[in-house]
């Protein structure tokens, strides 16, 4: 039977096929009376989008769309999508499409009450404190790829077009109210962005396993997340008509931006500066990245690679993981360098100089240096 479930954790989630049809419901019970939709240019001329949209015209909710999002969103995308929130009189935003599309919508609700610049409320700190809270708006989240879980995250990733750092925007609000989980969204992803996105949730999983910070809940979700990855992206990959696959996916998807509360590390630390200055697709990335950190990480990990890797049905310890993620890329045409993601040896102090300030550094089991990031760089490109 096809799965359809609600979940309270993190937030409202609404999971199954042909959910999508409770948009505006989910909008109103939210107070919503004229939401702005808010997803990227690729997405906007989609059918997908065209429905979401008759949707909530349908409900009495008008027909208003956002859409001046780039892959990797930056502030500018951000100063004219307040500035269309504000000037179509919109009350909610739905966030739509994948990370991208999630990360702009949730901070244009969130900065649609802010005076402040939103580089004032990157997470560092408690300077989530500085916000004021009045006027954040309510947000209904629409994922369609499965793999950032963005849609029940409390932060947006926003790069700085100024300096082409990539930065963590945080506040609790950011937080949707009501997340949509719709497999049937998903099912027309090229199979390229099925296996990066995919790659992506296993990276989230993967990192916050292996960080060394306390806390169990976030572990098992972690364990239990790579396990629906190993067992259900090759399916999604081979059939993308496969719903159940599909909405396992969007369940691991969910299960690695909760696992990640743990924290990131050295994979997420090297994709965020390449994918600001070369514009690669994030998950693509940390799946490129991701032996190489594994190497790295060996003599702090092994012990719990192993673990992991029996409950997965591995065998062989750190050395069947290790090539059962070797495995997994070739199986996905993952390509082994990022070389063929056009990034080049021209930046490589630049991108391992930010890969060290970025914020996943902390959460890596083994202190990355700029030399380590270096030669992490190297053996990459």
């Amino acid at each position: 039977m096809p799965i359809t479930a609600n979940w309270s954790y993190p937030t409202a989630v609404k999971l199954g096929a042909g959910r999508i049809r409770e948009l505006a419901d989910h909008c109103k019970a939210l107070g919503m009376k004229r939401p702005l939709l808010v997803t990227d240019r690729g997405l906007a001329s989609m059918a997908i989008t065209a429905n979401a949209l008759d949707i909530l015209e349908a409900g009495g909710l008008g027909r208003a769309i956002f859409a001046d999002v780039d892959p990797n969103p930056n502030e500018r995308n951000l100063e004219a999508g307040v500035r269309a929130f504000k000037e179509g009189g919109h009350d909610g935003v739905v966030a739509f499409g994948g990370g991208s599309g999630l990360d702009l919508g949730k901070c244009v609700a969130f900065m649609a009450g802010q005076s402040r610049p939103v580089w004032d409320f990157e997470d560092v700190g408690d300077w989530w404190t500085r916000a004021s809270i009045e006027g954040i708006a309510p947000i209904v989240a629409v994922p369609t790829t499965a793999g950032t879980g963005s849609e029940v995250g409390r932060a947006s990733v926003i790069t700085n077009s100024q300096t082409h750092t990539k930065k963590i925007i945080f506040h609790p609000k950011f937080l949707p109210g009501v997340t949509i989980c719709d497999p049937e969204l998903t099912v027309g992803m090229p199979k390229a962005i099925t296996a990066g996105t995919g790659m992506d949730a296993f990276a989230h999983c993967l990192e916050a396993y292996s960080s060394p910070f306390f806390h169990p809940m976030s572990q098992g979700i972690a364990l239990e997340g790579m396990r629906l990855v190993k067992t259900y992206l090759p399916r999604a990959y081979a059939d993308g008509n496969d719903i159940d696959a599909r909405t396992q996916m969007m369940a691991a998807a969910a299960m690695g931006a909760v696992a990640f509360q743990k924290g990131l590390g050295a994979i997420h630390s090297l994709s965020h500066p390449i994918g600001a200055v070369y514009h690669t697709h994030h998950g693509t990335t940390n799946a490129v990245v991701m032996p190489p950190v594994l190497r790295f990480n060996r003599p702090a990990i092994e012990e719990k690679i192993g673990a992991a890797a029996a409950y997965l049905g591995i065998a062989g310890g750190f050395d069947g993981f290790y090539d059962f993620v070797l495995g997994l890329r070739a199986d996905l045409g993952i390509p082994d360098k990022l070389g063929a993601l056009g990034v080049g040896t021209d930046r490589i102090d630049e991108l391992a100089e930010a890969a060290v300030a970025d914020p996943s550094t902390g959460g890596n089991p083994v202190e990355l240096t700029v030399d380590a990031a270096r030669k992490l760089l190297i053996e990459s490109i």
